[in-house]
């Protein structure tokens, strides 16, 4: 049908508008956050673009439903001011008749959210810990350059060579200085290299050098001259660091752990995310009604501002009552069924003829004899 079509049309070109404008707005929110942290230290440089796209990949499912949402609410609310859904009603449609479209609009995308949210948004989320965590160290290795004083990330060693010959290679003429332990100490050396010890600690190695220790003209300043000496910069980590977070846990792996309030909490939460894609794209057709004689066009805006928030806190409260064990795992479920049904008992009340609400409400929910 050719409203069918051009509603579908319409609600696509919509969405790849509304998402990109999402992501960029969450894009940038991290990408400052993250240089933040990366210029107090707490992030490797190296890190932050590879962090973004895990960030961004992880928090996908977020803008794909507000983007349904959206999309959904803009395109009828035109429909209504421009009152051209006023045309199609007469024609002999009905808003129930819309369901049709916007489920076939809502329902790729539900998927997609589900997947992600199943499947790839805990893979990101891990990855992003362990990228972090491997730059964050390769950071402080990567301090020896040669000719270049440089820091180490926690600001407690101070590394200079003359020429250096690659992670595993000899450096020469090597200037380290170790503020940590409350005492300064600085260490000259002809060569040295990095290794890892037997507890998988990164080390460099120091040889024919001399180590001075304190605050030159006191008493307790030492000078030691040694042929071999080794200092611990940091532990070395594996391609993958282990999951620290609920977030970071495959799917598979919490559905072994039923028996534990966050597991259950998570899986519910990341199954609702299709569920709560769908329910708010059919929300949204009452919400978009607007009346354009009547002058309260951002009414419906509003309304449906406040819907999304009540639904989003609804989950979350729901979530967190199954964390702590107040609530089974399937209690979710009530939720989504009382947005479904305000949004189904929507789209009865706006089919109806035109009457006062205690009326419309009478006739919808008493049978007549």
């Amino acid at each position: 049908m050719v409203f069918f079509k051009s509603l579908t049309r319409e609600l696509t070109f919509n969405a790849v508008g509304v998402f990109i404008v999402l992501l960029a707005i969450l894009v940038s929110t991290q990408a400052i956050n993250l240089l933040g942290r990366a210029a107090e230290g707490d992030v490797a440089n190296d890190a932050v673009a590879a962090l973004i796209g895990f960030w961004a990949l992880g928090l996908f499912p977020v803008p794909l439903i507000l983007t349904v949402f959206i999309s959904t609410l803009v395109v009828l609310t035109r429909l209504w001011r421009d009152q051209e859904m006023q045309v199609w009603l007469a024609a002999g449609l009905s808003q129930k008749s819309l369901l049709g479209p916007i489920l076939r609009f809502a329902v790729p995308l539900s998927m997609l959210v589900g997947v992600v949210a199943i499947g790839i948004a805990p893979w990101a989320d891990q990855r992003s810990q362990a990228y972090a965590d491997q730059l964050k160290q390769r950071e402080d290795i990567s301090a020896i350059s040669p000719g270049v004083f440089k820091e180490s990330s926690d600001a407690n060693r101070v590394y200079f060579v003359e020429n250096y010959a690659g992670q595993n290679g000899s450096a020469k003429n090597i200037f380290f200085q170790d503020l940590s332990n409350g005492q300064i100490s600085t260490i000259l050396a002809k060569s040295g290299h990095l290794a890892t010890d037997d507890i998988n600690q990164r080390i460099i190695v120091l040889e024919n050098g001399y180590r001075y220790v304190g605050v030159p003209g006191q008493a307790n300043f030492d000078v030691i001259n040694f042929k071999r000496y080794i200092a611990v910069i940091g532990k070395s980590h594996d391609l993958v660091a282990a999951p620290r977070s609920r977030q970071s846990l495959p799917t598979t792996y919490l559905l072994t752990q039923l028996n534990d309030p966050s597991a259950c909490a998570e899986l519910a939460w990341r199954f609702s995310l299709p569920f709560s894609c769908l329910i708010l794209a059919i929300l949204a057709i009452p919400l978009s009604y607007s009346n354009p004689r009547s002058g309260g066009q951002a009414f419906n805006l509003i309304a449906a501002l406040l819907s999304y928030f009540a639904y989003q806190n609804g989950l979350t409260v729901v979530r967190n009552s199954i964390m702590h064990g107040s609530l089974p795992a399937w209690s979710i479920i009530f939720v989504h069924l009382a947005v479904l049904i305000i949004a189904l008992l929507g789209l009865l009340y706006r089919d109806r003829p035109a009457q006062p609400l205690w009326q419309s409400l009478r006739t919808m929910l008493i049978k007549k004899a």
